[in-house]
């Protein structure tokens, strides 16, 4: 189960090696589902995105925290039940499917469901805080506070849940990541029998899967950088870390561990005074399980976390994302 940005893509761009890694994959024998937390987009639009990549991808294989939200809301609901949408098209679609009713603000419905939409109106805001409050049952697609527009860093919806939660004093049932929704109709869907979920945030991803009580890989193609993964806390590590998508298909051996010191592949790392050293030479992906496991015992041990040494620099990959140089 993939997250797309920073996983999959940045930007418009595919993540590099990532088009050969999902392919080699595929030929291995793996399903792939590309799962994300924008309700806006259909998932035709979003397999369409993704095919332009160079990147295999259908309509089945997307699942979006709106089609999680319809789930929860059919779960609950009897067929043909009236719902507030205060979503984009992206949620009216699997509304439709599900067998619900998508209404307006003012009209009479059981539920009400919230996403991302740029053209929502603040008087709709106003009327759906007040039904809300006065006990409409709520559903959140996700609460994302922020999201990459092509002018910077933009509110997400998650500011306006906040803003709903903080007025009504209702918590909603949230569909997206970290919540399990997502990652369950993921799984119900593809019938997995060993899924992995696949990031680049500790807090969504990773605690995701950790929700769900399934297996994680984070790849640090994205947001998540050393200073973040010394930090974790266990509900937010993985149980496997890559350099890229290229870790799907290869061995992740288990560092040996004494106290805080982890050795694997050639690389010993170890906390001495509080700052986490690494030596040695290998690749990159083992020296970054090095680095994480010794971090975590320590952080677990003393309940601070490491400083980052000067011999705790992740080393350079060569070309292949292979070899690195010696980091002694």
């Amino acid at each position: 189960m993939l997250d797309l940005d920073g996983v999959v893509y940045i930007g418009g761009s595919a993540v590099p090696r990532a088009p050969e890694a999902l392919a080699a994959a595929r030929e291995a024998g793996l399903r792939l589902a590309f799962i994300t937390n924008n309700a806006a987009r259909p998932p035709a639009k979003v397999a369409e995105n993704i095919r332009n990549l160079g990147i295999e991808a259908t309509a089945e294989d997307v699942v979006t925290s709106a089609q999680a939200a319809a789930r929860v809301l059919a779960d609950r609901l009897a067929p043909g039940a009236k719902v507030v949408n205060l979503g984009a098209a992206g949620l009216r679609e699997p509304l439709d499917a599900a067998g619900l009713i998508p209404v307006a603000v003012d009209e009479d419905a059981e539920a009400i469901v919230t996403g991302y939409n740029p053209e929502l109106l603040w008087k709709d805001i106003l009327r759906a805080a007040v039904r809300i409050k006065d006990g409409l049952f709520w559903v959140a697609s996700n609460t994302d506070m922020t999201f990459p527009a092509a002018y910077g860093i933009a509110p997400g919806h998650g500011v306006l849940v906040d803003t709903l939660r903080r007025f009504s004093g209702v918590e909603p049932v949230v569909a997206g990541k970290p919540s399990r929704p997502l990652l369950e109709e993921t799984i119900r869907r593809t019938e997995a029998e060993r899924p992995l979920m696949v990031g680049d945030r500790l807090d969504t991803d990773i605690e995701g899967g950790h929700n769900t009580g399934i297996d994680t890989l984070l790849v640090l193609t994205g947001v998540t950088g050393l200073e973040d993964l010394v930090a974790a806390e266990p509900h937010r590590r993985p149980t496997y870390v890559s350099a890229d998508l290229g870790g799907l298909l290869e061995a992740h051996p288990a560092p040996e561990t004494d106290g805080t010191a982890a050795r694997v592949g050639g690389w010993t790392a170890e906390v001495r005074d509080g700052e986490l050293r690494v030596t040695g030479e290998g690749t990159a992906d083992d020296w970054w399980r090095a680095a994480a496991t010794s971090s975590w015992a320590h952080l677990d041990a003393t309940g601070t976390v490491v400083t980052i040494g000067a011999q705790a620099v992740p080393p350079r990959p060569d070309a292949d994302g292979g070899t690195v140089v010696s980091a002694s």
